[in-house]
């Protein structure tokens, strides 16, 4: 008879967690002014006063962060949605009317987001789609997949019906590519910035071939190894690379440092995986503030001097892990009727919430009570919309793998 009791410590420990979210899902149900999705939010963008999210429903949802109500909804995809981007209906304009997703199904869509039609549809990857960047100016859309390949697509003709054109690839890197962020130069080119599953970020020269047929060329630049593993987030502004981790740190990285010869600048840790970041720098506002989220925590530092990061305040905001924080510049009319902005974050949570959070109030916070900072399980509790706390082990399952790949 076998007395491993192993299995019936998990369950207890699972049941143990499952409990203190309860608990905290009711105590801290009104904080931040939550919005309650029917799905979880894989991706966001705010753009004006409506938020973009891709949803594990395999849906995307347009809504609008002052009346927490439904503005559009994207249907088509047969999988999780995992990412979104935004490019021009008519190329150089900066209208950004078409949508662009990524997903499970391994599809990159195109949406006419004034009419909400399905424009065109590409077999992307052969695996799951996980990222997505634009760079408008030059009519290309980048996409990262499980498949551990970067491909280039032309935005050229975005209303055509036909699916689009690949102009070129990177076949490098060893995982999964995770995240995508770039910036063009002033000679018509790009650098791009590829990170993967492993902790690998590679930066890339990118140059569009000329002739009939031009695809892009692309050149390593630079390989940065200060992550231990995977790379959740990376953004690049101010000639600093910016990058989140599951390895539990978020590390600031001179575009300039290699590898050898360049003392790096402390990692700033976290007790355990960053999922995402905000680097206010980067934002309209630029302020020398960075946001993190880390498990249920949202974390502020003063960011001032890169060498001597300052944690200035930690707020208890969700009750399952933050995904996503974002800027945004609510405008709103006072009793004097002249129209002001105000600098608000958006945070986005396994929990199925999206929370708005006026920015003074979380550089300021109120006296905390004792901070409890749930740690996440292997197994993620998929989340429905009159059913929080119930989950299958199928459920379980896809939404670990969607979010662990």
């Amino acid at each position: 008879m076998s007395t491993d009791n192993s299995n019936f410590l998990v369950a207890e420990a699972q049941l143990a967690l499952a409990q203190e979210r309860k608990e905290k899902a009711e105590r801290i149900k009104t904080l931040g002014d939550p919005i309650q999705l029917p799905g979880i939010a894989l991706a966001i963008q705010v753009r004006g006063g409506d938020a973009w999210i891709s949803e594990n429903t395999t849906i995307v949802r347009k809504l609008d962060l002052e009346s927490g109500k439904t503005k559009q909804i994207y249907k088509g995809h047969t999988g999780p949605v995992t990412c979104l981007a935004f490019c021009d209906k008519i190329p150089g304009s900066g209208d950004s009317k078409i949508l662009i997703t990524g997903s499970w199904d391994q599809t990159i869509k195109l949406w006419d987001t004034e009419t909400k039609e399905l424009l065109s549809s590409t077999e992307g990857h052969d695996d799951f789609v996980k990222s997505l960047f634009v760079f408008p100016s030059l009519q290309l859309l980048v996409s990262g997949g499980s498949d551990k390949i970067v491909r280039f697509w032309d935005l050229s003709t975005p209303l055509q019906p036909e699916p689009l054109s690949s102009v070129g690839s990177i076949s490098s890197h060893t995982r999964p590519v995770e995240c995508l962020e770039g910036r063009t130069t002033p000679d018509g080119g790009a650098v791009l910035y590829t990170a993967d599953t492993m902790g690998i970020i590679r930066s890339w020269d990118l140059v569009k071939e000329r002739g009939s047929s031009p695809r892009w060329l692309s050149t390593l630049k630079n390989e940065y190894t200060q992550h231990r593993t995977r790379i959740n987030e990376i953004m690049c502004g101010n000639n600093h690379i910016w990058t989140a981790s599951a390895d539990e740190t978020v590390q600031v990285i001179p575009e300039t440092s290699t590898t050898v010869g360049t003392k790096p600048l402390p990692p700033i840790a976290h007790p355990i995986a960053v999922r995402t970041i905000l680097p206010l720098s980067l934002t309209d506002l630029g302020e020398p503030y960075l946001l993190t989220g880390s498990g249920d925590v949202i974390r502020v530092y003063d960011v001032s001097s890169l060498e001597e990061p300052e944690l200035i305040s930690e707020i208890d905001a969700h009750w399952h892990d933050v995904t996503a924080i974002r800027f945004w510049a609510r405008k709103f009319t006072g009793e004097d009727k002249l129209t002001r902005v105000e600098p608000w974050i958006i945070s986005a949570s396994l929990d199925g919430t999206i929370r708005k959070w006026r920015l003074t109030e979380l550089l300021n916070p109120p006296p905390p009570a004792p901070l409890v900072n749930i740690v996440a399980s292997d197994k993620l509790p998929a989340i429905k919309e009159d059913e929080q706390f119930a989950m299958t082990e199928e459920e379980e399952r896809e939404l670990a793998e969607l979010l662990d790949d």
